[in-house]
């Protein structure tokens, strides 16, 4: 497979003009529709069905989505895998000066960025200690915001990387708004997760089985990966009044020549590209030209998608329900329109429908 092209700069879209506000993305949701646990088979979610050209809300469960999809479409997911990023410490030398770390994105030789909490304990040049000593980090550099610039030491005899020690030490890091302990970290995965560096699960693809997945290929819909490492500015609140002055966070993506050729070829032949996630839908939307075409790219997006947004290639979206004046609201209704998806949204809550990173799910078409 040929190496995606590399992005020299961070990829931004240029901001349409909207007097939106944050506020007009607000809706009330009581507490207790907050999943606080996956159900015990992934593709018995429940599915709302929106379809743009007929206005109308369907309730299905997530195995029924098969009947939304024709032989020629493509399901683009992101295979991106959540790391155990959560680590528990303390000063060395200093066993009651407790330290929590959340590894946030690889900066390469051992050299991450990560929160830490408190930050007043984690000056440039001070040391902290790990899973009764077996590793140790050293702050660097303090980024924006205040995330801290770690260099990790560890025995390299004995670990091949640091992501051998956090499957041994890490702990998941949950949405701040899950609560419930998880019992198995698999299902903060995707069953096609494969590229480690997620600090949060891409949730809109925890709903496919492995036999769902091959019931989809078996009707001759192509399902191809493409890769955008969540970070934790997903959870961050928009803290602008006005959503054009909002900056968005940047992550990492890729797209393989590969799966830009099948999604291509696909969207030539008359099938339409369906973006599983909003993950998935800010990849595709960054790696596609002017015309649609998806090229192969791998780097920083910075993209922002709100309503204003012209679509270049998502044509359809797998999505779940998402959080209040967040972005991923803000982009879903860019695909449809803002008062259609709150109208859905308050469907979901008058339908009892589970929201968020657990919850139940949404085919915009």
């Amino acid at each position: 497979m040929s190496e995606p092209t590399t992005a020299n700069a961070t990829i931004i879209n240029e901001k349409t003009h909207t007097d939106l506000k944050t506020s007009d993305f607000y809706y009330d949701l009581p507490d207790e529709l907050i999943a606080q646990t996956p159900l015990e088979k992934r593709d018995e979610s429940r599915l709302m069905i929106l379809n743009r050209e007929l206005g109308s809300i369907e309730h299905k469960h997530f195995y029924d989505i098969i009947d939304y999809l024709r032989p020629e479409d493509v399901l683009v997911v992101n295979n991106s895998k959540v790391i155990p990023a959560r680590l528990y410490g303390h000063i060395l030398g200093r066993d009651d000066a407790k330290i929590e770390l959340l590894l946030l994105r690889n900066r390469g030789l051992d050299t991450w960025e990560t929160l830490v909490k408190p930050g007043k304990r984690a000056k440039i040049g001070s040391k902290t200690v790990y899973g009764d000593g077996i590793l140790t980090c050293t702050v660097t550099d303090i980024a924006e915001e205040g995330n801290r610039i770690v260099k990790f030491d560890y025995d390299k005899s004995k670990y091949q990387n640091i992501y051998d020690i956090l499957h041994e030490i890490g702990l998941m890091p949950l949405p701040p708004y899950i609560t419930e302990q998880l019992r198995d970290n698999d299902r903060y995965q995707t069953v096609y997760a494969k590229d480690e560096g997620s600090a949060a699960a891409p949730t809109a693809g925890l709903h496919f089985t492995e036999e769902l997945l091959d019931r989809i290929k078996a009707k001759d819909t192509a399902v191809v990966p493409v890769m955008l490492h969540v970070g934790l500015g997903t959870f961050r609140p928009v803290k602008a009044d006005k959503i054009e002055e909002h900056i968005m966070h940047t992550e990492y993506i890729s797209v393989s020549e590969e799966s830009a050729k099948i999604i291509n070829e696909r969207k030539a032949a008359g099938g339409r590209i369906i973006a599983v996630g909003t993950t998935s839908c800010r990849t595709l939307e960054s790696a596609a030209d002017e015309n649609g075409i998806i090229h192969p790219i791998c780097g920083d997006t910075g993209i922002f998608i709100y309503p204003g947004y012209k679509f270049k290639a998502v044509d359809a979206l797998v999505t779940n329900f998402h959080l209040p004046e967040s972005t991923l609201i803000m982009l879903v209704s860019a695909l449809y329109n803002r008062e259609k998806i709150l109208e859905a949204y308050k469907t979901a809550v008058e339908n009892r429908y589970r929201f968020f990173s657990f919850g139940d799910a949404m085919f915009i078409q």
